[in-house]
């Protein structure tokens, strides 16, 4: 395992939804599931053997899910970016991602039906932010690059502008 993770707490979905998550990428697997001993099971009211920790791999970044109780939840604050080539890719990604009762809102953000929040968004972005022709990242540049990308671009732009204007 690497020095810096990703370790996901959930209720008690930690197995169903690395499932889910390895299901959607490339390069994604299963590792090591380790499970609640008797004693340790028995002082948080879980079932002795149940699933405790899952490793899993996304497109090689590695995480660890943790069936941890209803403590904590996922809020916005933390959210993964999928970086996508192209406008096939955004739309596999938001479907899949979004799927089985997630939720989507704007500029390319999503929560999966496990409350985790995702950002799809292109590659490029990045460089059509940083443009000093605005009117360019509203274009599409021929290779599909429109629909969610550009509705996430034009938000992000007017984010980037209030921002500025803050700070004067």
């Amino acid at each position: 395992m690497k020095k810096v993770n990703a370790f996901l707490w959930f209720d008690s979905k930690a197995e169903e939804a690395a499932k889910f998550y390895v299901g959607i990428f490339k390069n994604s697997k299963i590792g090591k599931i380790t499970r609640y001993p008797e004693e340790a099971a028995e002082k948080i009211g879980r079932p002795p053997g149940s699933v405790m920790t899952v490793e899993f791999t996304i497109d090689r970044v590695e995480f660890v899910a943790l069936n941890g109780g209803p403590q904590f939840k996922f809020t916005e604050a933390i959210s993964f970016n999928v970086n996508c080539e192209n406008q096939e890719e955004i739309d596999y990604f938001w479907q899949r991602l979004s799927a089985d009762g997630g939720s989507t809102g704007p500029c390319g953000w999503l929560k999966d039906k496990f409350g985790l929040s995702w950002q799809v968004s292109p590659v490029i972005l990045g460089d059509m932010l940083a443009d000093p022709d605005a009117a360019r990242a509203e274009r599409d540049d021929g290779n599909g690059q429109d629909g969610h990308c550009r509705a996430r671009t034009s938000c992000e732009r007017k984010v980037k502008g209030q921002n500025e204007q803050n700070l004067r």
